[in-house]
């Protein structure tokens, strides 16, 4: 394990656990890297993503501790989590890189009419959600980060797809048709270890 390299943070969606990342581990010699997926019990959108994000909070502490920088990578719902994380608990101070990945930065119409009193953690992902309006109109303390966003436009889970973008930083489309192909697809995994793995400043 490289000690001087920074640890990197994978933080999975809704639906999902962090054996989502295995394909994408796999494309690397992750003994070399200081990896760590923190497990967000969701209960399929129940829990809201305020309270996903101090979990977050809480595992980065026992995981990394108080004090090391990180990069951030966040798939689907894991990237407004890790938002949430990063503008609201001062994540931003110790990051340094954050990826997101088919991320509804912008809301999706897929949870626009999922009852918040049933599935609060869906409905924070609707559009115009005052959680999402909260983080996306002050993104200052964003800039200070290396934020990169990656989507593909076919997206039916964040849809509008070509809205996965965050409003600051750089972003890339994938050359899948899927959500689930964001994070599974061979051509998609290749580009995404590159940016993760390789592309490290």
């Amino acid at each position: 394990m490289n000690l001087k390299q920074r640890p990197i943070v994978l933080v999975h969606g809704l639906w999902n656990t962090p054996k989502l990342f295995e394909k994408l581990i796999a494309k690397i010699d992750h003994e070399n890297f200081q990896l760590y997926t923190p497990h967000l019990l969701h209960e399929f959108g129940r829990i809201s993503l305020q309270r996903l994000a101090r979990d977050l909070n809480d595992q980065i502490m026992n995981l990394v501790g108080p004090e090391l920088d990180i990069d951030l990578v966040g798939f689907s719902m894991g990237g407004i989590v890790s938002r949430i994380w990063l503008q609201n608990y001062n994540g931003f101070n110790r990051t340094k890189r954050f990826i997101s990945i088919g991320s509804p930065h912008n809301g999706t119409f897929t949870a626009q009419f999922v009852p918040s009193s049933l599935f609060p953690g869906i409905a924070d992902m609707k559009r115009g959600s005052s959680l999402l309006s909260q983080l996306n109109d002050d993104v200052s303390s964003l800039v200070s980060i290396r934020c990169k966003s990656f989507y593909t436009k076919w997206d039916l889970m964040s849809f509008p797809g070509w809205q996965s973008k965050l409003a600051i930083g750089t972003s890339e489309k994938l050359p899948v048709l899927t959500h689930k192909g964001l994070i599974t697809n061979p051509a998609s995994l290749d580009i995404l270890a590159q940016e993760i793995f390789i592309n490290v400043t």
